[in-house]
């Protein structure tokens, strides 16, 4: 064997036993082509704002033929209790890898269009919520300046954040209009609570709860599943702008264990007020608007203590936070502290709750009759002629509470905050939730807690953590 050859063995049995050492690369040459993409619906950048000063054209809910005064109670349907729920297959699969049963999989093409008035009227409303965020994000980063978010702790790139969560919004409206069809609401102009950076985060978590959580109400009850998945895709989106706005705002980021959802006509009455004006021929709502629960007392995060508080918010349906009057050494983003401060961060852990159970909390609601929403053209309405329970709608649970003091003449009450968990170490009563006042403590839970609406008096957003 010649000595070059044997220099060659000995080269190729030493790379065998040698691990590669890793190198950077570049790419040589870069493959891109640009897809289709679709057009959203038109919209403006920013509406006008300020409150509606003209004259309805019409008013009152949309409504045709009504077969009754509410939907009655029955049982559950039958064979409910059936299926042995045994983790055993009880049924021949349809095909590999799947299980009998399910809504939807038989293999038939989906339609992604709504299939009932309850469809169409739900979607009408989820999109109505589209719109005034879409306008409200970018508001707020057009009305306040950058030294005003700086001294809140929310820098540049939050307010990258917000103006892209403003973005997504154009995509869940433009969705929601493409199920809808035609006649699909159009952007509206607006009225907002908020006069500084605090309120206006306040009432974005506020908003984005109740649209959160009205979606929630209705998707499993939608007629058409494929909306539905749709819809779906839009709101875990929004789940997580709620959770940012209550970083930005200081708040710890989750505390509650379920998120709730509520009935379509919750969802309208806390929105509507916030709804200026809409085009002209407007598509229009079938939903109630209850009367405005004003908490007197109501939580304020932006305080170091947020339950020593007397009438400090901006007034009506959100109970949004408001700063005014409130000395700097007791708002918490001055505090240094941790346990007090409470400038934008991923988390903050309170020294002092917001609310707790055995908690006063002072009530006042305003009479049915009152004109509100799009063109002041639909009226708020009420059943009821005595409210005597306030109902604390967080998580899985309807919690009742007797209402303590009444005045009917002077429409105020107050109530106790209840003591009660959802499992073991999750307070019920927590988070961004709503509270009710009742004429019954009438029983529901969360599939059916529409049930409840013949019996409320007036609502409002609680700010319990």
């Amino acid at each position: 064997m010649s000595t070059s050859l044997l220099r060659s063995a000995i080269f190729l049995a030493a790379v065998g036993a040698v691990t590669a050492v890793p190198v950077v690369s570049e790419a040589q040459t870069t493959v891109s082509s640009s897809g289709p993409a679709g057009t959203p619906r038109p919209y403006s950048f920013v509406t006008s704002h300020g409150p509606f000063k003209g004259t309805p054209t019409t008013t009152g809910a949309l409504s045709t033929t009504v077969l009754a005064s509410a939907i009655p109670e029955r049982p559950p349907p039958p064979g409910s209790f059936d299926y042995p729920a045994n983790g055993k297959l009880n049924a021949p699969q349809p095909a590999p890898y799947t299980p009998d049963g399910g809504v939807g999989t038989n293999g038939s093409a989906p339609v992604y269009r709504v299939q009932s008035d309850f469809d169409y009227q739900s979607l009408a409303l989820a999109l109505y919520q589209e719109w005034i965020e879409l306008d409200l994000f970018r508001w707020g980063l057009a009305t306040f300046s950058k030294e005003e978010f700086d001294a809140y702790g929310i820098n540049d790139e939050d307010r990258f954040l917000i103006e892209h969560m403003a973005r997504q919004e154009i995509g869940h409206a433009t969705v929601i209009s493409n199920m809808l069809g035609p006649e699909a609401p159009k952007q509206c102009t607006y009225n907002y609570p908020v006069s500084n950076v605090p309120e206006f985060i306040d009432f974005n978590q506020k908003l984005t709860r109740w649209g959160e959580s009205g979606v929630y109400g209705f998707l499993p009850h939608l007629n058409s599943g494929p909306a539905a998945q749709l819809l779906l895709q839009s709101i875990t989106i929004e789940a997580r702008q709620q959770m940012i706005f209550r970083q930005f705002g200081g708040t710890f980021a989750m505390p509650e264990w379920h998120t709730p959802g509520i009935p379509q006509s919750w969802a309208w009455t806390l929105l509507a007020p916030y709804i200026s004006s809409c085009p002209y021929n407007q598509t229009r709502l079938v939903w109630q608007n209850f009367p405005s629960l004003n908490i007197l007392n109501q939580p304020n995060p932006a305080r170091i203590n947020g339950s020593a508080v007397w009438n400090e918010t901006t007034g009506g349906y959100a109970n949004t936070l408001s700063t005014k009057d409130i000395d700097k050494d007791e708002l918490c983003v001055n505090a240094t502290e941790t346990g007090e401060n409470c400038k934008a961060a991923i988390t903050h852990n309170r020294t002092v709750p917001l609310s707790y159970p055995g908690r006063q909390v002072f009530l006042n609601w305003d009479a049915p009759g009152k004109p509100v929403g799009p063109n002041n053209s639909y009226i708020t309405s009420t059943n009821v002629k005595e409210p005597k329970f306030a109902a604390w709608v967080s998580q899985l649970n309807v919690t009742y509470s007797p209402l303590q003091n009444i005045s009917l003449e002077d429409r105020t009450a107050y109530t106790i905050q209840p003591n009660v968990s959802t499992w073991q170490g999750d307070p019920a009563i927590n988070g961004t939730m709503f509270l009710a006042l009742t004429d019954t403590d009438l029983y529901v839970t969360p599939y059916n807690l529409t049930m409840i609406n013949p019996h409320v008096a007036a609502l409002a957003v609680y700010q319990a953590g």
